[in-house]
């Protein structure tokens, strides 16, 4: 198997997991009446600014912000919030890689978006996340001296977004934008490809899971001698597996880098590296996943980004508001639509998030003044990856809820 491949199916798997953890958390909200009430309570009054106050500047740096607060933008996270919500419940995988790209491409500028995002991954983990069974199998001796690397990764990601913010806000737009425009690239086109194998072999396609044994590579790592030893699955080995502290501290580093630079609380990351890195069992790495989604989103959503004002906080609760809806509807339409059709529509959100990132590079570039090229040009290429990926998320939307529209008898009869 191929390096891109092993990453495409490392990012995957991490994919997976965040999206099942997405969807119980969204699920825990929307069945518990307090919870729900609580959420009304906090929403009624940016209900009430939303549609009393519009215009009024909201939202942090009033020179990066987008230029005015209106009813609009907030209606636009709740559509965001609600397409991430439809392609997490329909493939399982991969809604929260749209939601700062759309943020982006609806005025939010980019260090705002990142802050945003994780903070309302921060809101809805704190809302919906129950200490229950699950977390029995957490090893803590494992969860602290990640969340250690975490802390630290937090605070690196956070001063590279804010330094190069304060550098050149340019320069922190083309830096989040190429971040995303690769990693979107990657996935995008080897989903896609995926996609049209499963269609010549006659198949629906799949989500990736861990190993059923101890990769190789974990192995490896597990018998490097490098004291403080941490043991953990006890309940699995007898005397339990032994790694390194260093190497968990560098992989709490490395996602505390990306869930602050990126806005994406770093889960996707967490269950490949410690199934296929660390060799942790599947339902110790359930538990640790859960604790680190909260304490890294919330250091790098408050520590990073809302104490410095780059926390549009009515866009998280619209976002929040949409998610736990869509996750809800998209999760359903699963039972009535053909695997292999969802998972093309995933590959294409992908791929048009992809296109709307690297659409703004050029310009980007030019303003920049390392490259030179027309200003009607640049513009229009910006303009054609703005409509692009609008038009694909829309008919993505369109389609679910028309599916679950349809069928709306058939899923009575199943619930």
């Amino acid at each position: 198997m191929s390096f891109p491949r092993k990453m495409y199916d490392f990012f995957m798997a991490g994919s997976v997991a965040y999206a099942k953890w997405d969807y119980e958390v969204s699920t825990n909200i929307i069945k518990n009446r307090k919870k729900l009430l609580i959420l009304m309570i906090l929403f009624l009054p940016i209900l009430a600014v939303t549609f009393t106050e519009a215009g009024s500047m909201l939202g942090g740096k009033t020179a990066y912000a987008p230029a005015f607060y209106s009813t609009n933008i907030f209606l636009v996270s709740i559509a965001i919030g609600l397409a991430a919500g439809l392609i997490t419940g329909c493939i399982g995988a991969g809604g929260g890689f749209i939601i700062t790209p759309a943020l982006m491409a609806a005025g939010v500028k980019g260090i705002l978006a990142v802050g945003t995002d994780v903070f309302h991954i921060f809101a809805k983990a704190i809302m919906g996340t129950t200490v229950h069974k699950k977390l029995g199998n957490v090893s803590v001796k494992l969860a602290m001296w990640f969340l250690v690397g975490s802390a630290f990764g937090t605070f690196a990601g956070g001063a590279i977004n804010r330094g190069l913010y304060n550098k050149d806000p340019l320069l922190s737009e083309a830096f989040i934008s190429l971040v995303y425009a690769l990693l979107l690239g990657f996935l995008g086109f080897y989903a896609l490809a995926d996609y049209l194998r499963s269609l010549k072999a006659g198949g629906t396609g799949g989500a990736h899971s861990g190993p059923d044994v101890t990769p190789p590579l974990a192995l490896k790592l597990q018998d490097v001698k490098v004291p403080p030893y941490i043991t953990f699955d006890e309940h699995i080995v007898s005397g339990g597996k032994r790694i390194s502290a260093i190497f968990l501290i560098i992989g709490g580093f490395i996602v505390g880098m990306l869930a602050a630079i990126m806005g994406v609380g770093g889960g996707f990351i967490t269950f490949p590296m410690f199934v296929y890195l660390f060799g942790v069992s599947a339902t110790t790495t359930v538990g640790t996943d859960i604790m680190q989604i909260i304490f890294t989103a919330g250091l790098a959503s408050i520590a990073q980004y809302a104490i410095y004002g780059y926390v549009f906080y009515t866009l998280a609760m619209g976002m929040l508001i949409g998610s736990l809806i869509g996750i809800q509807v998209g999760a359903l339409v699963t039972k009535v639509v053909k695997g292999s059709q969802i998972i093309g529509f995933y590959a294409l959100s992908i791929i048009a998030g992809f296109i709307n990132r690297a659409s703004t590079l050029p310009k980007k570039m030019v303003e920049l003044e390392y490259i030179s090229m027309s200003k009607s040009v640049v513009d229009t290429i910006e303009f054609v990856g703005n409509i692009i990926f609008w038009i694909v998320i829309g008919i993505f939307g369109v389609w679910v809820i028309g599916k679950f529209l349809m069928s709306l008898g058939k899923l009575r009869g199943e619930v």
